[in-house]
This record gives C-alpha cells, structure tokens and sequence, in this order.
C-alpha cells in the first residue's frame, strides 16, 4: 500500500496522464518492494498479496486487480461491474463447469493464479474507463467480507445507511457470520458526490452523503502514510528499480522488467496531487501460493 500510494503522490501533477500505465507499474514496483523486503528481512518465503486498486480522475473511474481481493462497481441500488477473481473456481464457473451458486462453498475456492510476490511477475488486470455519476458508489474489499456476503446482500447495506456507517456494518456482519473461521475482513468505499450526467431517474441526494474530512478522526483506523514520514517512503520508493535489482530481476522475470526500467519510478515528479483526483488501495496478505489460502496472521506491509 505504501508503495502505490507513494508513486501516486509522486505521479499525479495534477492528475494521472495514462491511468492504465500508472496501476501496470505501480502493481509492479509493489511486487518488486515485496521480494526486497523478503530478501532483507531473510523471510523463508516471499508473503504474497491479492490487491484491487480504483482511480479516479475527471469524473472517470479506472480500477485494476490482481487475485480475489475485489471492486463493485454499484449505482441506484445495482452493481454495475465486479471485478473476476483469479482463482480456479472462477475459471470453472467461466468454463461451465461449476455452479456459480457455489463460488464461496466450492473446494477450490481460495486456489489462485496471480498474486503480488509470487516467483513469476503478476498479471494485472485493467478495467475499461468508466464515466462516474453522482450517487455511484465503488467498494473494494478482501475475500473474507465477499465470502460471506452475497453480492444483493451488499448492495441493500449501501442502500440503507450512509456509507460511514456501512463499512463497519459490512464488517462486523462477515465476522459475525464468519465466527471461528473468518478470513482477513477488509472494506473500503467511496460515494462520489461529483457532478456527473446523472440523469433524471437518480435517487441519489447529497444529504445522504459525508465528506471524508467529517468522519471523526479514530472512527476508521488507517495505514495511509502521513506527510511526516511520506518522505522516507518517497525515498525508498526511488530506490525499488535500482540498476543491481533490476538485473537481478530479470533472471526470473525477462523482459518485462527491461520495459520497466525505461520508465524507472525515479523519474517520476515530485509533486503531490490536488483534490481532484483519488487513489483507493486494497490489500490482501496471503502466505502460500499456489494453494489453499490462510491467513497470514501480523505480516508486516512492505
């Protein structure tokens, strides 16, 4: 998270020029900040991490993925678009060869084939731009809040309380429903309140909305870097594609990291973005792959 967010604070002058080479490359450099942590910390295997990541800019929305960690896409009380997960199950059900009706109870449900941190580069997978409305709302979460709840399930919470109170509602629901066995529980969502061709059938009111300025500071713990320690991270940021580890990389991955390098995250500006843009990061540590998926209790983020 640390990572992205970092290279976006430093990327957006105002805002991101080519949104899909941003999420492509700063997915990359997370993956790569993953193997140097392994590596300094002398870990005896690389933590691997599902993540989802939506930005937003000039009234449009782009969002990227690599594993089940998801995005819903909701709008007048309907999800638009999800994100597919990158898991067998999913690739059953496209093959007709599963009953979609059995996504969160099917045996090969937490088998997947991309993650951040595994041998091989990940896959990331872009969405199309989409035009945003006022009233829209985008959730990106882990698998231990989508398990549990079914999608109509999630969009009537949306529906009926305002969106500071649903995240912790959503919550406190999977892990009731969940019990001993809950996963990694995970939420986070935006309304946009832009001004948007939202046409004559929106039911959506700016009263049923809140700022993030107004949410009470403690409400919602965070792990957003704070402008006092931004700059270390900025500085580590600089040093991921560094000439040694990009040779070193290269051995395992080829020539995507050449690629890589021509546009190294040095060279990235310095400069923050202003209030027109937003950049929402979603994590999902997991500690096996490929396989069955358990929860990584206490990884540190890289």
């Amino acid at each position: 998270m640390h990572t992205i967010g970092t290279l976006f604070k430093k990327t957006a002058q105002p805002y991101i020029k080519n949104p899909d080479l941003f999420l492509k490359e700063s997915f990359l450099a997370a993956h790569m900040a993953i193997h140097n942590y392994c590596e300094a910390h002398n870990l005896p295997e690389t933590p691997r991490t599902t993540v989802v990541a939506c930005l937003i800019q000039h009234n449009s929305a782009s969002w990227a993925h690599c594993g089940d960690s998801r995005l819903y896409w909701m709008r007048r009380g309907r999800i638009r678009e999800r994100t597919r997960d990158h898991s067998r199950i999913e690739m059953l059900i496209a093959l007709g060869k599963a009953d979609p009706a059995k996504r969160a109870t099917h045996p090969d449900r937490n088998k997947l084939f991309n993650c951040l941190g595994a041998d091989q580069v990940p896959k990331v997978e872009l969405s199309r731009p989409v035009s945003l409305q006022a009233g829209d709302v985008m959730l990106l979460c882990s698998d231990g809040l989508w398990s549990m709840l079914p999608d109509h399930e999630l969009v009537k919470f949306f529906q009926n309380d305002i969106i500071s109170n649903v995240i912790p509602a959503l919550i406190r629901s999977a892990v009731s429903i969940a019990g001993k066995r809950s996963d990694n529980v995970t939420a986070l969502a935006m309304l946009w309140e832009g001004t948007g061709n939202a046409d004559a059938q929106s039911t959506y009111t700016p009263s049923t909305g809140i700022l993030t300025d107004a949410l009470p500071k403690a409400r919602l713990p965070t792990t957003i870097l704070s402008s006092e320690n931004a700059s270390s991270s900025i500085a580590h940021a600089n040093d991921i594609l560094n000439d040694a580890e990009i040779a070193k990389r290269q051995k395992k991955s080829g020539a995507l990291w050449n690629n890589l390098r021509q546009r190294s995250v040095a060279s990235f500006p310095k400069i923050l973005p202003r209030n027109n843009n937003a950049f929402c990061i979603k994590y999902n540590f997991s500690s096996q792959w490929p396989c069955r998926r358990r929860l990584a209790r206490g990884a540190p983020h890289p």
